[in-house]
């Protein structure tokens, strides 16, 4: 009697057009949780583009330089990075895929698989790098170029190779926050600036997939802007 009501129930929730919510894990593939957008729609290329040097040498170009340099990016990205069955697929060869626009304070959702031997990460604000690798030793999640401040991360949180994980980052300041496969890896600690280590993290940048002679694989991947 009891099952009987519960559909009952069921039912009448189902036909009023108020089904019960559905976690980010029960949506289909590419289909971003309440507040937040997709970076990647599961089919093509749109929003992304190729890698134009560094963000320090970005700003020397002139908009003329740029557009011609862009182009030509976005023209060898597209030989590597693929969309195939809602999955982008990296061959190993070419450069980053960067996002088209720039970002400050956020949240961010990767699913990430490699291979054997693999080796990637999220550069947030063009810089790098939240470390995915093949290192079951030290795990993912680290904020792999620090000096300074802690680089590796607190605990080993990677699913076996070949299986999807899922990163949680958010970045607030130059502070960094990471939850590999639900699991604190990274506690708000400060990403130090590669390209000019005298100064702090810059304050907006792209994000990028990092490319490290690696196939890779991404989806899922979702952002929710902080404002400040």
């Amino acid at each position: 009697m009891r099952h009987l009501a519960f559909w009952i129930g069921f039912a009448v929730i189902v036909a009023a057009g108020l089904a019960p919510n559905v976690t980010a894990d029960e949506k289909p593939d590419n289909t971003p949780p309440e507040g937040f957008v997709a970076l990647f729609n599961g089919k093509d290329l749109s929003g992304w583009k190729g890698l134009v040097k560094n963000p320090v040498e970005r700003a020397k170009l002139t908009p003329e330089q740029l557009a011609e340099l862009q182009k030509a990016a976005d023209t060898k990205m597209r030989e590597h990075w693929h969309v195939v069955d809602g999955i982008l697929v990296f061959d190993g060869k070419g450069s980053h895929l960067c996002t088209d626009k720039d970002y400050g304070d956020f949240e961010l959702w990767v699913d990430w698989k490699i291979e054997p031997g693999g080796d990637s990460g999220i550069y947030l604000r063009g810089s790098p790098q939240v470390q995915i690798w093949d290192r079951p030793d030290i795990g993912s999640g680290g904020l792999y170029n620090n000096k300074k401040n802690p680089s590796k991360p607190l605990v080993v949180a990677d699913n076996p190779v070949g299986q999807w994980n899922r990163f949680r980052i958010t970045m607030i300041g130059d502070r960094v926050t990471v939850y590999l496969n639900d699991k604190l890896v990274t506690d708000n600690v400060v990403m130090e600036n590669y390209w000019e280590r005298d100064k702090p993290i810059y304050p907006t940048g792209q994000i990028e997939l990092q490319s490290h002679g690696s196939k890779l694989y991404f989806k899922n991947i979702y952002i929710r802007e902080i404002p400040r």
